[in-house]
């Protein structure tokens, strides 16, 4: 698998408190990589760390093959943009002057893409309008537009849909999707709407008090998400014995539910069986672990071997 961004055992101080404890990250070419943790997890410090923001205490990063020691990684950081911790815009100027701005910092002698932008983010439409006017899913937009004007190889955003309300979200969703898809950018993305986070990335890397626990592809975590088959029955011993006779893992809720946990069973199967030892099934549902709940688990399994 080819690489665009890599982190290698990165560690971040101030004074005494050690914010980041030897990160590192996998981020494939094309990809949309999700960065799950808590507030204070690393998450903001590691995207300042990558894109040049902050030096590393130690450790190494590695941008699209250079190495940050090397002398040509600040021409290659012009490859990235990014939105961290809030979205810089002049408030006072229309979209289209707070990008030829950005055009004019880049170094960039021409504005041919300004439009093309402004469409992308839904923004074509605004006018003289200043930004200071915009909605906050508006400006977030824009902020977006502001990263992209250079072109970048990466897009990093921290918490792109922090208080955006369910339209906003939907939007900022569908056009990254699009960033992603048609541009080929590969986008480093974190946010605390893990259910909205799933919708978009194809790989994780899940942080806890400065340190990756984990890193995984989506395809890999889809199967690895516990599945389980809730039901309520008019006898819970039979209905144990029964499991247990089938060698399955299940857990006896204190409202007398039972929750089996297995990937292949047919809620009509399990109906007729039960019905067959002279159990009635009340109430079956099927449910499957979120990627919230995985993160929770996961958290809650590494601090109980003792490595967090």
């Amino acid at each position: 698998m080819e690489y665009i961004l890599t982190t290698n055992d990165i560690c971040k101080s101030y004074g005494k408190n050690q914010v980041l404890k030897d990160v590192s990250l996998h981020i494939p070419k094309g990809a949309i990589y999700g960065l799950i943790g808590k507030n204070g997890a690393g998450k903001t410090t590691i995207m300042r760390v990558i894109s040049g923001l902050q030096r590393p205490s130690s450790g190494t990063y590695t941008v699209c093959g250079v190495n940050n020691t090397a002398p040509e990684i600040i021409t290659v950081r012009r490859r990235i943009g990014a939105i961290i911790e809030s979205v810089a815009l002049y408030k006072d100027l229309s979209a289209y002057d707070n990008l030829k701005i950005q055009c004019i910092n880049l170094g960039l002698t021409s504005y041919d893409k300004i439009e093309e932008l402004l469409k992308l983010v839904g923004l074509d439409k605004t006018g003289r309008k200043p930004a200071g006017k915009f909605s906050l899913g508006m400006r977030q937009r824009l902020g977006i537009a502001v990263a992209l004007c250079g072109s970048p190889d990466i897009l990093i955003l921290d918490e792109p849909i922090n208080g955006l309300d369910p339209e906003g979200i939907i939007e900022i969703r569908e056009m990254l999707l699009d960033i992603n898809r048609n541009k080929g950018t590969t986008i480093l993305i974190s946010s605390h709407l893990l259910d909205e986070l799933s919708r978009v990335a194809d790989c994780y890397g899940f942080i806890d008090e400065g340190k990756i626990i984990r890193e995984v592809s989506k395809e890999d975590l889809e199967k690895s998400l516990r599945k389980s088959t809730s039901i309520k029955v008019s006898d819970i011993d039979k209905t144990v014995s029964f499991l247990d006779g089938k060698g399955l893992e299940y857990e006896v809720a204190a409202n007398e539910g039972i929750s089996i946990f297995a990937d292949d069973i047919k809620p009509s199967d399990l109906v007729v069986e039960l019905s067959g030892i002279g159990v009635d099934v009340l109430n079956i549902s099927q449910n499957e672990e979120t990627l919230e709940s995985y993160f929770m688990n996961l958290i809650s399994d590494t601090k109980g071997d003792g490595n967090a």
